[in-house]
């Protein structure tokens, strides 16, 4: 049996001046988590500060996507996440699917984002993101899964008892691949 997690079909990307969108398909979970954030994160380098996640096509949604969404809106919000031009962060969530919708609003994160249902506004051709770097370690995965779970928890305390155990598993687990490396 393969112990691999199944590849989610790829994020396409269309900028349109300082607008990237960004089409988010099958499941935004765990492992796409880390390039997603790696995308937003040179985009942003890169001078872009509005990002409309279109999430049409996109089944479901785990908890560590949704932490790091989270956490980039919360980056943004306390003034730490200012675009090179001196414009802050702004994410929308395009189209989210009642499943989504409904996770938003139970870890009570929905007030973070600007939520849409529309056409996709966007004309430009969507191209899909090259992905070029290696797969992502055990540490980094466990390391963004603790980071966007502390996230949820800190947004909304009710989500405390959902994460808690997650929370100590994810921050035992990096202690010992931290121990390994000695």
């Amino acid at each position: 049996m393969n112990s691999t997690p199944k590849q989610s079909p790829a994020m396409t990307v269309a900028v349109v001046e300082h607008t990237a969108f960004i089409k988010i398909p099958g499941r935004a979970n765990f492992t796409s988590s880390v390039d997603f954030k790696t995308l937003v994160n040179e985009l942003r380098v890169r001078g872009f500060d509005h990002f409309v996640l279109d999430l049409g096509e996109c089944v479901t949604m785990d908890s560590t996507f949704l932490g790091v969404l989270a956490g980039l809106a919360l980056r943004n919000a306390d003034g730490k996440e200012i675009a090179h031009d001196g414009h802050k962060l702004k994410l929308d969530l395009l189209n989210p699917n009642d499943r989504i919708a409904d996770l938003l609003d139970n870890l009570g994160v929905v007030h973070l984002f600007q939520v849409l249902t529309q056409p996709n506004p966007c004309t430009a051709a969507f191209e899909p993101v090259a992905n070029d770097r290696p797969a992502p370690s055990k540490e980094e995965i466990s390391r963004n899964c603790l980071d966007a779970h502390t996230t949820l928890m800190d947004v909304n305390p009710d989500n405390i008892p959902k994460f808690k155990d997650v929370a100590q598993f994810l921050a035992d687990d990096l202690r010992q691949i931290k121990e390994k490396q000695n």
